[in-house]
């Protein structure tokens, strides 16, 4: 069996040799813009004292953090709205916060090594993609972010819609590329993956599913990924897998149904609690008990999704995100970078070239040495 050789150490790796771990950050992205970001990154940096922020907005916008430590203000003429076209962001403002940002962390001599931003998800896909070109040996990008589950942690999951459409080889990718974003963020080198199915068995789902066990086992059986085989549904939420792999639609299906759910929870546990004054009087008394199930099922918990499989660390954050939310983002995207994930997944296309066999080895073949260098 083929094993990956050893990774940096997760905590104490940082992502350039001779500095901190830095962030670019689209501060004018989202719903709410200024209002929102600019709260999380001051947040961001009483908890991270070692990291360093690239703010980039409109000019006069982030004014108030000229005077912050370990902050630099960039420039940025134009706002790529929640409602733009991919066409008016990739063409037409090309001096956007969002593009801005991405630039940052284009090259092996980027400034930053991590962008985040809450702009709309079709145009940071689109120019993240446009700027910094894919991995050679990755067809595709994909969005993986978390879902938690009873082991009062979190299940990673990908993709999460970037693709409708995948082939077997495109899940395997997926895989690898999730397996490295546990790695890093998690510190679990050989993270169990699963991949999503109508059962456990190898005989159920599309041709394109069976397909994808095959390359999946044999991905297991060369020590490139560890592959725990089919799950279900609800093994997202019992944390059977540490990774889940699926296609975009499903992905995102599973994602929007968990978040809708959990609302709804809440909403009848809410609507119980003050029905009468004796419910009333009971949920004074449950109040620890109900704020810790809140906690846990807080969308703002797991705020952060990684758009993997490009030649730069892109984050995406809800939209909608409030200062919470936000900051966990810039979070996960620091660890991210501070565990060289760029590296990681480099690291496991190559092992996974010079050991895969046939149809498998074509999946990921001909990687490039550096994965910052952008075509």
């Amino acid at each position: 069996m083929t094993t990956l050789p050893a990774s940096p150490a997760a905590v104490d790796a940082p992502a350039r040799q001779n500095r901190p771990v830095r962030l670019s950050v689209d501060c004018m992205g989202g719903d709410h813009g200024p209002s929102v970001t600019l709260p999380a990154c001051k947040v961001f940096l009483a908890k991270h004292a070692e990291a360093e922020l690239i703010l980039v907005g409109k000019p006069g916008a982030l004014a108030e953090a000229a005077a912050w430590p370990r902050v630099r203000i960039v420039d940025a003429s134009e706002v790529v709205e929640m409602h733009d076209p991919v066409e008016i962001a990739l063409r037409k403002k090309r001096d956007s916060s969002m593009r801005v940002a991405i630039q940052q962390v284009k090259g092996d001599d980027a400034p930053a090594d991590a962008c985040v931003s809450a702009g709309n998800t079709g145009a940071l896909m689109a120019v993240a993609r446009y700027l910094l070109k894919t991995l050679d040996g990755i067809d595709r990008p994909a969005i993986a972010s978390v879902m938690p589950n009873q082991h009062d942690g979190y299940t990673t999951m990908l993709d999460l819609g970037a693709n409708v459409d995948c082939s077997a080889e495109h899940l395997l990718q997926f895989a690898i590329m999730g397996s490295a974003l546990v790695a890093a963020v998690d510190g679990k080198e050989a993270p169990t993956v699963g991949l999503l199915n109508i059962g456990e068995e190898t005989i159920k789902g599309s041709e394109v599913i069976k397909q994808a066990g095959e390359l999946l086992r044999t991905a297991h059986a060369s020590g490139l990924i560890n592959f725990h085989g089919n799950v279900e549904g609800n093994d997202i939420f019992k944390g059977t897998t540490d990774l889940v792999v699926c296609d975009g639609f499903v992905g995102n299906v599973a994602l929007k149904t968990a978040e809708g759910l959990a609302s709804m929870l809440s909403n009848f546990i809410k609507q119980e609690f003050t029905r009468t004054p004796l419910t009333k009087l009971a949920a004074l008394v449950a109040m620890p008990v109900l704020k810790h199930f809140k906690d846990r099922v807080d969308h703002r918990r797991y705020n952060g999704a990684a758009l993997l499989g490009l030649r730069g660390l892109v984050f995406k954050s809800h939209g909608s995100a409030d200062a919470l939310a936000f900051e966990n983002a810039l979070s996960r995207a620091y660890d991210a970078a501070r565990n060289r994930l760029l590296d990681r997944v480099h690291q496991r296309i190559d092992v996974a070239m010079k050991t895969l066999p046939g149809s498998a080895v074509a999946a990921v073949a001909d990687v490039v040495p550096s994965p910052r260098q952008a075509a």
